[in-house]
């Protein structure tokens, strides 16, 4: 039986025995008075598995295997040197110098040396804009790579001589590591892998500004499979954003938004969708909703939409300046004249209790176009959470600030409800457009 590991148990119990000097969870060291009775017992003949066994060793732990080898190993040492031949030399023959102590001058010397990176340290700090607050040497250099650098740099620029090997164990990095770093084939290595990258930042720029439309990392991955048949692997993209600062800024939450609520003539509506947006039906959940939209100099309009649950299609959509009935009325007209909208069986239209969706002209005209109604809990945000989503993505991409007039606002609306339908990938949605998502749902059915 072979035994390549000791467990602690076993370790514990080897380590107790008189006739141990050291253990370890591969090997054993044996005493020199231990080898000495060994070859004693064993002239006898005494089977080696015996020696050990009166001697307190467990055999199942050591290992029978072990206990031959070892058994074979002592008879030749004893046979070539005597007693000699049985003593642990080691330590005394291992070709390597014992660890002298350091004078003075070299306890300077790396005294010195230390300060020296504790300068560089700062001005890598500088370089980087970082604050200094609590800076330690871990906290500092944080990247391998960086640490090789910062170790050159201190060398390079204090003239340190035969001070790798100490720097490199402040730095907590191998010394092989770094000469390796600083190798020739390494040097070529680095600068294909540059090659490379600024190859895939032209491929991750042109996702980037496809259709005018800023994007984060998953919208760029969907895009260059979508359009120019690219696959990256999504912590590549994300990778090469950080290294070239390509990033996409995101809008903050409106704290001062507000709803306009029911008034008491009007009627408010149960909430029949309950949070089940994704039905797996184009056009049975329609999500609506109305935001604000602030343009030019210091301007406001309002936009109408009306989303579809399961495919996320912007199905209709209006533009106005008043925040009048007539800006749900239009919408919802909008959407009974879009041929591509079929409501099947059981469809409704879904929405918080503003005043547009209580009153009963809104409501006349939903039961006229042959849907349900569905209204969220009053006060509740998530219970119309994809509509309220498209309007942060919305705000997000669109560039509505730089609109002077209502009809330049208008057009960017357009544009970016048909880049939304048509070109704008979602995660959610295998990957696909929402029109592509539409005709895959319809396919399947």
């Amino acid at each position: 039986m072979t035994k390549n590991y000791f467990t602690e148990k076993e370790m514990h119990d080897l380590f107790v025995n008189p006739n141990v000097k050291t253990v370890s969870d591969k090997a054993i060291t044996y005493t020199d008075e231990f080898r000495r009775l060994f070859i004693s017992e064993s002239e006898k003949g005494k089977l080696p598995r015996l020696i050990f066994e009166e001697n307190g060793f467990n055999i199942e732990a050591i290992g029978s295997d072990r206990i031959k080898k070892t058994a074979n190993r002592w008879r030749t040492a004893y046979k070539k040197s005597g007693v000699l031949g049985l003593s642990d030399s080691r330590s005394n023959t291992t070709g390597r110098p014992l660890q002298r102590e350091l004078t003075l001058q070299d306890k300077n010397r790396r005294l010195e040396a230390q300060v020296q990176l504790l300068k560089a340290e700062n001005e890598l700090l500088k370089k980087l804009g970082n604050d200094r607050k609590g800076a330690g040497l871990k906290r500092v250099v944080g990247a391998v790579e960086m640490k090789f650098i910062l170790i050159r740099s201190i060398i390079e620029k204090y003239k340190l001589r035969k001070m790798v090997s100490f720097l490199c164990d402040i730095c907590g990095v191998s010394r092989s590591g770094y000469y390796n770093y600083y190798s020739i084939k390494s040097k070529e290595r680095r600068k294909a892998w540059e090659k490379q990258d600024k190859l895939l930042k032209k491929n991750i720029l042109k996702a980037f500004n496809f259709k005018n439309r800023k994007k984060g990392a998953r919208q760029i991955k969907m895009t260059l499979m979508g359009q120019f048949n690219l696959n990256y692997n999504l912590k590549r993209i994300r990778r090469l954003m950080k290294k070239y600062n390509v990033f996409c800024a995101i809008r903050k939450a409106n704290p001062y938004r507000r709803m306009a609520k029911a008034t008491k003539k009007h009627t408010v509506l149960p909430n029949l969708l309950n949070r089940q947006f994704k039905q797996n039906a184009p056009g049975k959940v329609l999500l609506t909703d109305i935001t604000y939209l602030f343009y030019g100099n210091g301007k406001k309009a309002y936009l109408s939409t009306i989303k579809d649950g399961s495919t996320n299609e912007i199905l209709a959509y209006n533009v106005s300046d008043r925040i009048t009935l007539d800006i749900a009325t239009d919408t919802l007209l909008k959407l009974k004249n879009n041929k591509k909208v079929k409501f099947p069986e059981g469809a409704f239209i879904h929405s918080d209790q503003g005043f547009h969706y209580t009153n009963p002209l809104f409501q006349r005209m939903v039961k006229k176009y042959g849907l349900g109604q569905s209204m969220s809990r009053r006060g509740n945000c998530w219970d119309n959470a994809p509509q309220e989503s498209f309007f942060g993505h919305f705000k997000d991409e669109a560039y509505i600030k730089p609109c002077e007039t209502l009809a330049e606002l208008k057009r960017e609306v357009k544009s970016i409800m048909t880049y939304y339908n048509n070109f704008r990938y979602q995660w959610n949605l295998k990957k696909m457009t929402p029109i592509q998502y539409r005709n895959h749902l319809l396919n399947v059915a």
